[in-house]
Parts: C-alpha cells; sequence; structure tokens
C-alpha cells in the first residue's frame, strides 16, 4: 500500500469537482456512460448561495420528526428540511471558501484550469471494485442511493472546490457501503483506467485519517494521473464519510494540486455536530464552536 504522501502547506486544491467528481473533484451523472465527456466550463452562478445555506426554519417547519411513536428513544428520521439545516456553511471552514448555487451540476461541466474534469475521470477498468469507485466519485453515490431526505450544496475558493452531502439511508446498505470503502486501499490500491480514446489514467487509493466522530468513518485519498490536452496532469481528491445513527455526511473536496486536509477536517467535524443537532431537534449555531 502506498503511504499517505505529506500534506501540502495551506495552498488552494485545485479541484476536480462533484468527481469532484475525481460533484465536482471528482465529489456530480454516471462516470460509465460516456456522454459526460462534453462538460463545459460555465461560471458558477453564486448569486442565490443563501438558498443552499442553513438558516432557522419557521417555528412549523420540523427538521426532523419522530420514527415511531411506539418508542420515545427512537431516533429522528431526517426530514428534508432538516437535511437543508444539517449543510455546513462558509462558516463552518477555514479560508475564503465562498458558497455556490448549483453544486450539483459541477460533475457535468466543470473546468478546472483547463482540464475538464469530466472528461477526464471518464475511462474504464476491467476491476468491478475500482470502475465502481471512478463511477461513485463522478455521481456522488459513494454511499449509495439514499433512502430519505437528503441534501448538497457546494463551496469554492479559487479553484478548489469541496462538496458536501447530508442524507438519510438504509442502516444495513449504509454499513455495507462503509465497510466497502475500507477495501479499496488494498482492492485499488493502484490500477489504470482507459478513457474512450485510449488515453491511460493511473489511480491510486490511500486511506487517509478522518477525525474521530459520529458512529462510524472512513477517509480515502484518490490521485488520478494522466494527460489533458497532451498536458501532463494529477487530480487529487480527499473523501470522508461519517456516519450518525443512520445518516451520513459525505466529503468530497481537492484539486490539481493536492488537498487542504484542514478543511476537510472542518467540514467533517462541524458537519457532525450540525446534524447531530438537527436529529437532536435543535437548530445549529450560526457560528461553530472552536475545532479541537
Amino acid at each position: 500500500m502506498h503511504r499517505r504522501p505529506p500534506s501540502r502547506p495551506s495552498r488552494p486544491a485545485r479541484f476536480l469537482a462533484s468527481a469532484l467528481a475525481v460533484g465536482a473533484l471528482l465529489t456530480c451523472a454516471a462516470c460509465s456512460g460516456e456522454g459526460h465527456g462534453g462538460g463545459g466550463g460555465r461560471d458558477v452562478d453564486r448569486s442565490n448561495a443563501s438558498d443552499v445555506a442553513a438558516s432557522p426554519l419557521a417555528a412549523e417547519s420540523k427538521i426532523a420528526s419522530p420514527r415511531t411513536e411506539r418508542s420515545a428513544s427512537a431516533a429522528p428520521v431526517l426530514t428534508p428540511a432538516g437535511a437543508k439545516t444539517a449543510l455546513i456553511t462558509e462558516a463552518d471552514l477555514e479560508d475564503n471558501w465562498t458558497q455556490v448555487k448549483d453544486a450539483a451540476g459541477w460533475g457535468d461541466k466543470l473546468v478546472v484550469d483547463k482540464v475538464d474534469v469530466a472528461d477526464f475521470l471518464t475511462a474504464k477498468t476491467n476491476a468491478a471494485d475500482c470502475q465502481k469507485l471512478l463511477d461513485a466519485l463522478y455521481d456522488d453515490t459513494l454511499l449509495g442511493k439514499p433512502s430519505g431526505a437528503s441534501a448538497l450544496t457546494g463551496f469554492e475558493q479559487s479553484e478548489s472546490r469541496l462538496l458536501y452531502q447530508v442524507a438519510a439511508y438504509d442502516r444495513a446498505k449504509l454499513g455495507a457501503s462503509l465497510n466497502w470503502l475500507k477495501t479499496l486501499p488494498v482492492k485499488c490500491d493502484q490500477f489504470t483506467a482507459t478513457d474512450s480514446k485510449g488515453g491511460h489514467r493511473t489511480v491510486q487509493v490511500i486511506e487517509d485519517p478522518v477525525p474521530s466522530v459520529g458512529d462510524a468513518r472512513q477517509g480515502l485519498q484518490v490521485t488520478v494521473t494522466g494527460t489533458s490536452g497532451s498536458e501532463p496532469t494529477t487530480l487529487t481528491a480527499q473523501l470522508a464519510v461519517v456516519r450518525v445513527g443512520t445518516d451520513a455526511i459525505t466529503v468530497t473536496s481537492g484539486g490539481l494540486d493536492g488537498t487542504e486536509s484542514d478543511t476537510t477536517k472542518a467540514a467533517v467535524q462541524n458537519g457532525t455536530t450540525r446534524l447531530k443537532d438537527v436529529q437532536a431537534g435543535r437548530t445549529p449555531p450560526a457560528q461553530p464552536g472552536n475545532l479541537d
């Protein structure tokens, strides 16, 4: 297994998308189809970033509802309003990140520097688990399809991207997805993927530390190396997943010049706290507490 490369000093991680999408870097349609290769480079619309920012809900809008009336201790069901409230905001991240409106479309159109992320990540491999990883990175399904409410938002800083998702899942499937992610540093330690034109991509997967929060967690770093427009290109993504009950948060961040571990850590820690507040029926504070 490859050793985790030393973290870079606080340099902007030029991102890939949800491909972030290795949606956005890699973290937004399926990589297995060839139709994504022509994604355009339209600018991200920041005019309505508040549409996805968490804000206090009207008194009549419940952010969580009882899963069952037979047990007062039963975990609450995550509602659409609750999922939206549990999303992190600019205040939860370090540095000068800006929240954007259309992060859900990053995987289809994001161009980072001169690299079309969708085209660069659309490649095939004979290893089923490794292909599943590439596809999941591109269409935001690392944990499978949510069984209940879900919400996502994205942030950018210079050419860096971070995609953040909160969703409810079937407990058994969520556990299976986390177990699958844990196997990838071994199963997909290093492999080669080939694009529709015969170009090769070298992909490396290593385990990446995640703050000890939530009920279960897994982190990965995925590096994709190849050429784009005859120029050598390397996309690096940090993936962090945290389970809280039957809900989970997923963070995908990175870019063309490494990753920003401090930003990912802040997103995970503050995001887990927000989700726990929502599950308890509380509205998360506007400003996060100090990180350990």
